[in-house]
């Protein structure tokens, strides 16, 4: 597999395909952010290309490459937002168990195997937004990542990322308490040396033509659950526009 996968992170994720729905597995923590995250991401899609939020489809009429798919945890979700949806994985297990779940969820999402890279290379018409959700993290090159994501998008069209910053608290949380202490995710599951701190994201995304319209910081809330914050310590997401 050419492009910016990584060999062992691909035999990472595809090792766990088929636990990837299961909410109490080993992508437990990321099933307990996504509703928090999906909703700040619909809503700054909507917001920056003036559409209106408060309607059954918000997302309708939008083709979305959601890159690094694996299962289709975020790309079911732009669906039923009303998205015409690609799902792009270098993992093939982890397609397999994503083509299997829309199918049985009634869902029309086209799923391939490859990078950004590839499908750049077979010419695939733009698109009006693409995601990258917990991928950059894992990349080879974050430099050409970004920049084969701008070279997805339409001229005025959305890259939407989340990422975990690189930073001593992210380090005690994110790696060390949640893949050893409270075992939340598996061991090795994330490099810290990858994690990406908002200015050196922001850098690549201004270096790859894309304009970033908007940050936020998501956590854990006192009391359990999710929120929306300026917090960036740990974990963040970004939207950038193409020029």
């Amino acid at each position: 597999m050419n492009g910016t996968a990584s060999a062992t992170e691909i035999a990472k994720f595809d090792e766990i395909a088929a636990e990837w729905w299961d909410p109490q597995g080993p992508m437990a923590p990321l099933h307990r952010m996504h509703p928090t995250r999906m909703e700040w991401v619909i809503a700054s899609i909507c917001a920056t290309l003036a559409r209106e939020t408060n309607v059954a489809l918000p997302l309708a009429g939008l083709r979305i490459l959601d890159v690094g798919c694996g299962a289709g945890l975020v790309a079911e979700s732009l669906a039923r937002a009303g998205a015409e949806v690609t799902g792009l994985d270098a993992a093939a297990e982890a397609l397999g168990v994503a083509r299997q779940h829309a199918a049985v969820g009634g869902l029309t999402i086209d799923y391939r195997n490859g990078t950004p890279e590839t499908l750049l290379a077979e010419g695939i018409a733009p698109f009006d937004v693409v995601t990258a959700l917990e991928v950059v993290e894992h990349v080879t090159d974050r430099a050409v990542f970004c920049t084969s994501l701008a070279s997805l998008a339409k001229p005025a069209g959305l890259v939407v990322l989340s990422t975990l910053n690189r930073t001593v608290r992210s380090l005690l949380t994110a790696k060390i308490a949640a893949e050893y202490l409270l075992r939340w995710l598996p061991a090795g599951t994330h490099d810290w040396n990858g994690f990406v701190r908002p200015a050196e994201l922001g850098a690549d995304c201004r270096t790859a033509g894309l304009h970033v319209r908007r940050i936020a910081g998501i956590g854990l809330a006192p009391g359990g659950g999710w929120r929306i914050s300026k917090d960036v310590g740990v974990n963040y997401l970004m939207l950038a526009q193409k020029a």
